[in-house]
């Protein structure tokens, strides 16, 4: 596999326990997914959210790269508030599965490509609910969708593999992240002002009710989104799946309908919704300055 050879050490091993998949299963997963996530995946930032000993005991999440890590492993050395942080990327499957023998179960990626830090060339908005409704998520992602085309903007989504979904935009680097995001904040305020009974930008869980959250605060340079075709820490092993807009449409749709039991029959059945994402690549500035104006008219004020 890419010239590596990788033992997997305690193969056998149970990592979701009332699915009876072991760390073997992970492993293979990872290395036939490949061909799919690594074009997601090449030059970015890996975040790694490990669960050692299953997913019935508690994880962690590891962004530095351990010493004793192999030297194969491709890397990247990052700026950080008072000092620097060095990070896996995964450019080929046998990260992926070197990853998975060390008990990475979900993959997080940056939101900018290695060389150039400060520009973001995704958008992403998290669409979070408060329960388990995914009706009220299919909805809220199609009313910003609908905003987006307002904008002039291409976007596309996936589920997450937890609860809700992710909108994503792919950008053109030309545009900082605090500009992202507060591009990001100002169209959730669109949204919040048209739907206040679905909507919420609130902070606070405790202050969301029983509304769709929109989590705009990923758009942030220390921040991370779950790795596309990325398998989940939840019973079942559910994988962050991108879909169709007409799929997310569909009432027999969930956020956890995909699994690493089920993905590849899905593959086999149809392309990658993404395969043309980096080529939708698209400039903020002028959907920016239409969205103020939208803001305006909806009473919202000018954005400080």
């Amino acid at each position: 596999m890419d010239g590596r050879e990788i033992e997997i050490g305690h193969a056998d091993k149970i990592l979701f326990p009332d699915d009876g998949i072991t760390k073997a299963d992970l492993c293979m997963y990872y290395r036939r997914v490949a061909v799919v996530s690594l074009p997601h995946y090449r030059d970015r930032a890996l975040t790694m959210h490990r669960y050692p000993d299953g997913i019935g005991e508690a994880g962690f999440f590891q962004k530095s790269v351990p010493d004793y890590f192999p030297g194969w492993i491709e890397t990247t050395t990052l700026g950080k508030e008072g000092g620097t942080i060095t990070q896996v990327i995964a450019n080929d499957a046998a990260t992926l599965v070197y990853l998975a023998n060390q008990g990475c179960i979900t993959p997080h990626l940056s939101l900018f490509r290695t060389g150039d830090w400060a520009h973001p060339d995704r958008l992403v908005f998290d669409l979070d609910p408060s329960d388990d409704d995914f009706g009220k998520v299919r909805r809220t992602a199609k009313r910003l969708k609908d905003l987006l085309d307002e904008l002039g903007l291409a976007c596309f989504v996936q589920t997450t593999g937890s609860r809700g979904v992710h909108v994503v935009v792919p950008l053109r680097r030309d545009t900082g992240f605090d500009q992202a995001r507060g591009f990001a904040k100002r169209t959730g305020e669109v949204l919040e002002t048209r739907y206040p009974e679905e909507v919420t930008l609130a902070l606070r869980k405790k202050r969301r009710g029983r509304h769709v959250f929109i989590d705009y605060l990923r758009n942030a340079y220390g921040q991370t989104t779950v790795a596309p075709y990325a398998v989940r820490a939840r019973p079942g092993a559910p994988v962050a799946t991108p879909i169709t807009w007409n799929e997310l449409a569909s009432a027999d749709l969930g956020p956890r309908t995909y699994t690493l039991s089920n993905l590849f029959r899905r593959l086999g059945q149809r392309d990658d919704p993404w395969t043309d994402l980096d080529k939708k690549a698209q400039s903020l500035k002028s959907a920016a300055t239409e969205l103020e104006k939208i803001c305006i008219r909806g009473g919202l004020g000018r954005d400080s």
